[in-house]
């Protein structure tokens, strides 16, 4: 027999490993990760000035509000995991990827190394 683990400091593993539990951590971790970035999206949108959406030809400021809004809810009430969630996912995505960047070029959010007085 070998050296049992308790006298070797060890801790064994009383059901083996448990992968299920693991999977259901970073699902978790996923669901986590998208809420707060719903959220985030959604405080920029509503920081955001209202006639730059306009502006950049999307929707307006609280529509996507509304939209952003409701994707935070959903994912925190079904989870990754859900139908409902894959729109919500999608519609986040979208707001990161076409619709903060033409309204930053708009409103000027990416200045770059501009001070309120000019380049630094």
């Amino acid at each position: 027999m070998g050296p049992s683990f308790s006298r070797l400091g060890l801790a064994a593993y009383p059901r083996g490993v448990d992968l299920v539990g693991k999977f259901f951590s970073l699902v978790n971790l996923l669901t986590l990760a998208f809420v707060a970035c719903a959220l985030f999206a959604f405080v920029d949108a509503l920081i955001r000035r209202p006639d730059a959406f306009v502006a950049a030809g999307k929707l307006t400021k609280p529509a996507w509000a509304a939209i952003l809004g409701l994707c935070a809810v959903a994912l925190f009430y079904f989870g990754f995991w859900s139908l409902v969630s894959l729109p919500a996912m999608v519609a986040i995505i979208v707001y990161f990827v076409d619709v903060r960047p033409a309204v930053r070029g708009l409103t000027g959010g990416s200045r770059g190394n501009e001070g309120p007085y000019g380049p630094w």
